[in-house]
């Protein structure tokens, strides 16, 4: 091959590279976005639990409605399909709770009609703002996980088996049979224990 035909043909390359680039740089784009659509769906919004399932109770506590609401916008909102438990209650998936405080915030925040946040949630549901969950739910599940905390805390401390008075001089020597009991057992072993046996200190 000439050098002429060598220079064309890196030439060619280095064209192609190029467009290859600037196509290969739109397809990581788009996979970068389907990764943080699929990893805020996986996360979602914070609901003071981990469940996945929710009874129509904890979901009407959760967005803030009573359940008859909940009960309403189902029929409205087709996207809403709650399945049921084997005694026929509303079983929420987590996705479902999701969709319920975005038709909040259209219908309450956004002043959106029914008709048209059935609209907003077909044209761009994943953009669709949510509402926050209700501030009385999730300090009631804090309030859960705290008094899970003490109960395990107390839990502890009443199946330790021996609690330590070392750290505590009055506790040791009471526990001890008290200071004189302290002298005999020392003078017994031939120690010392000069802050007990110095002059004008009584034993307790």
């Amino acid at each position: 091959m000439s050098g002429h035909d060598e220079e064309t043909a890196k030439a060619t390359r280095r064209k192609s590279g190029a467009d290859g680039a600037s196509d290969g740089q739109a397809k990581p784009a788009r996979a970068r976005t389907r990764a943080t659509k699929k990893a805020g769906a996986t996360t979602g919004p914070d609901l003071g639990s981990d469940k996945l399932y929710f009874k129509i109770g904890e979901v009407a506590q959760i967005v803030g409605v009573p359940a008859y609401v909940l009960r309403y916008w189902e029929t409205e909102f087709k996207v809403i399909r709650p399945q049921k438990s084997r005694t026929q209650q509303r079983v929420y998936r987590r996705r479902d709770v999701e969709t319920l405080l975005k038709i909040k915030h259209l219908l309450y925040a956004k002043k959106f009609t029914i008709a048209g946040a059935r609209q907003q949630l077909r044209l761009g549901g994943d953009a669709v703002e949510m509402a926050p969950p209700s501030t009385s739910y999730l300090a009631s599940q804090s309030l859960a996980a705290l008094r899970e905390s003490l109960d395990e805390m107390i839990a502890w401390v009443e199946n330790t088996e021996t609690t330590s008075t070392a750290a505590d001089p009055v506790e040791f020597i009471r526990a001890r049979g008290g200071a004189r009991a302290l002298i005999d057992e020392a003078a017994a072993v031939g120690e010392a224990q000069p802050l007990l046996q110095r002059t004008g200190r009584e034993p307790l």
